[in-house]
């Protein structure tokens, strides 16, 4: 199992100017993960493994931390991971989907679709 911590900055709508991100990779599948200041549950975007590709498949952000861009620092996490490490994404999930279509610079990190 590997972890990493990762200080991921950025001010964002009432957010601390950093949250920690630990990426947790089992191979097959891992997670990002922050622990929120306030939050009773742990903000996550969780992936599994198909070869070079990552399906991200979930994220999540407790109610009371909605709107002010965890899940996106998540998805940049991700993002910057796959530009380092080679990897290509799927995304499965409907918000990281959209956050996508928004950043058409992270398209080269897209998966082909099968024809």
């Amino acid at each position: 199992m590997a972890r990493l911590r990762v200080a991921h900055k950025k001010e964002t709508n009432g957010m601390p100017e950093a949250i920690e991100i630990t990426h947790q990779n089992e191979t097959s599948h891992g997670a990002y993960r922050a622990d929120l200041p306030g939050a009773a549950k742990t903000a996550e975007l969780t992936w599994r493994a198909m070869g070079p590709l990552r399906i991200v498949d979930h994220t999540f952000v407790p109610p009371e931390m909605r709107g002010r861009g965890v899940a996106q620092q998540l998805v940049e996490a991700l993002v910057a991971d796959a530009r380092s490490e080679g990897f290509k994404i799927v995304p499965q999930c409907s918000y990281v989907a959209a956050l996508f279509r928004r950043h058409p610079e992270w398209s080269a990190l897209l998966a082909e679709p099968d024809s």
